[in-house]
C-alpha cells in the first residue's frame, strides 16, 4: 500500500548514512561551513539545470508560501548540517549516532503537543526496538558501553541539531502545493545563502579550509545524494505517510552508517550490526502495521 514510500525513505536513510561517513572523512580535508556551502552549491546548481520551467510555473503559489520556503532550507538544510559537520570535530562517532536517534522522538512528541496526534503503543513500542537497534549499532554490540558517555561540545551542538531537524520535518505539514522539483529547488537556495554569512564567520576566524581532492569529492556526493536524492525521497516520503511514521525511518540512518563503514572504511563485519538493522526494520513494520486509525497527512 505504502510500498513506494517505504522505498522512498529506505534509500534517503542510506543517502544520509553515507552522509554520516562522508562528514568523517572530510575532517581535515575541508572545514564544515565551507563544506556546508559548497554542498548546497552544488545542489543549487543541479537542481536549477533541471527544474527552472517548473519553478517559473509554480512562482504563483511559491512566492506566497516563501517564508516557509525559507524556513526550510534554513533549519532543515543549512542549520542541520553545519552543526553536524562541526559536531564531528569535537565528539565521537557512537555520541553523534546516539543523540540522532532522538529526532524520531521530538516528532512524536512535538506533533502530540501541537497537533494532538495520536502515537499508538505499537508506534512506540517500534519505536523502542528501532531505538535499541541504534544504541547496539552504537556501542558496538556493547551496550553497557553506553553508560560511559560523556556531553560535551560536540554533544552540544548535536543536540540543536536534531531539534532543527524535527522542526524541519514537522514544517513539511505547511509545504505549498507545488512540484516536488519546486519544493526542493527554493529551500536548497535559501539553504545556500544562509551558509554565506556562515563560511565569512569561519573566514574571519581563520578556520576556513578550502577542499583537497578528497573534500571535493566528500562535496559531490553530499550535494547530489544526501541532499538532493535523499531530501525529495524523504519529502515524498513525509507526503505520503506523515511525519510520525516518516521519522521513524530516521532511525535507520545510524544502522546504514555503520554497514557503510564497513564497505567503505573497510571495518569488520559482526553479528550485532545484522542484528540492529533486524531490530530497525522490525520496528518499523510494527509501527507501521498496527498505526493509529488517522489520515497521514502532516
Amino acid at each position: 500500500m505504502h510500498g513506494r514510500a517505504y522505498l522512498y525513505l529506505i534509500i534517503a536513510t542510506l543517502c544520509w548514512g553515507g552522509n554520516a561517513v562522508t562528514a568523517k572523512l572530510a575532517v581535515g580535508h575541508i572545514s564544515p561551513m565551507t563544506f556546508t556551502f559548497l554542498r548546497w552549491l552544488t545542489a543549487v546548481i543541479v537542481i536549477l539545470s533541471i527544474s527552472l520551467p517548473q519553478i517559473r510555473k509554480d512562482w504563483p503559489v511559491a512566492k506566497k508560501h516563501l517564508p516557509v520556503l525559507i524556513f526550510l532550507g534554513a533549519i532543515g538544510y543549512t542549520a542541520f548540517n553545519a552543526l553536524l559537520y562541526t559536531a564531528v570535530h569535537y565528539t565521537t562517532a557512537i555520541n553523534v549516532t546516539i543523540e540522532q536517534a532522538a529526532i524520531p522522538f521530538l516528532i512524536f512528541v512535538a506533533n502530540f503537543a501541537l497537533f494532538r496526534i495520536r502515537v499508538s503503543l505499537a508506534q512506540v513500542f517500534g519505536f523502542s526496538l528501532t531505538l535499541i537497534g541504534v544504541a547496539l549499532t552504537a556501542a558496538h554490540g556493547d551496550l553497557t558501553s553506553l553508560i560511559t558517555l560523556t556531553v560535551n561540545y560536540g554533544d552540544g551542538l548535536m543536540l540543536f541539531a536534531i531539534v532543527a531537524y524535527a522542526a524541519y520535518t514537522i514544517a513539511l505539514r505547511w509545504r505549498p502545493p507545488v512540484d516536488w522539483r519546486t519544493l526542493m529547488a527554493i529551500p536548497s537556495i535559501a539553504a545556500l545563502f544562509c551558509s554565506v554569512p556562515l563560511m565569512a564567520w569561519e573566514y574571519q576566524a581563520g578556520d576556513l579550509v578550502l577542499p583537497d581532492l578528497t573534500g571535493w569529492a566528500a562535496t559531490l556526493y553530499t550535494g547530489i545524494f544526501a541532499s538532493l536524492v535523499a531530501q525529495i525521497l524523504y519529502i515524498k516520503g513525509v507526503i505520503e505517510l506523515g511525519a510520525n511514521r516518516a521519522g521513524l525511518f530516521i532511525n535507520l540512518v545510524p544502522v546504514f552508517g555503520t554497514l557503510l563503514s564497513v564497505a567503505i572504511l573497510g571495518e569488520q563485519l559482526f553479528l550485532f550490526h545484522v542484528l540492529a538493522l533486524m531490530l530497525s526494520l522490525g520496528g518499523i513494520a510494527i509501527a507501521e502495521r498496527w498505526k493509529p486509525k488517522e489520515p497521514a497527512a502532516g
